[in-house]
């Protein structure tokens, strides 16, 4: 289950979806950090996630829904994890392009 070493540690009803407010900023929980919570903010685009510490100026709220990153910030991600391997960003863009790989599948 997300979240639970801080759930468990610090008290707090902390999950993946649960609105926030962290120093009188909105946002939801998107990803659990181990030790802290990982805040999308409202203001920022999806996909760019925050550590907060789980009891520092954090108020927490009803379960929402964390906002899906868009098509080229899952690519950038596929490229910082990967991108090692290849001499450009072309050619990584070729390789990624690929029908066989497995989020390019349409089945």
């Amino acid at each position: 289950m997300s979240c639970e070493y801080v759930r468990d540690y610090y008290a707090v009803p902390a999950v993946i979806g649960r609105r926030v407010i962290v120093g009188g900023k909105a946002g939801v929980i998107a990803e659990d950090r181990g030790h802290y919570i990982g805040v999308n903010f409202d203001s920022d685009k999806p996909g760019v996630v925050h550590n907060c510490h789980p009891t520092g100026e954090v108020e927490y709220g009803e379960i929402g829904v964390v906002r899906k990153i868009t098509a080229s910030q899952q690519r950038y991600r596929r490229f910082l994890e990967y991108g090692d391997g290849f001499d450009s960003f072309v050619g990584f863009c070729r390789w990624d392009a690929e029908p066989e790989r497995s989020w390019n599948c349409s089945y």
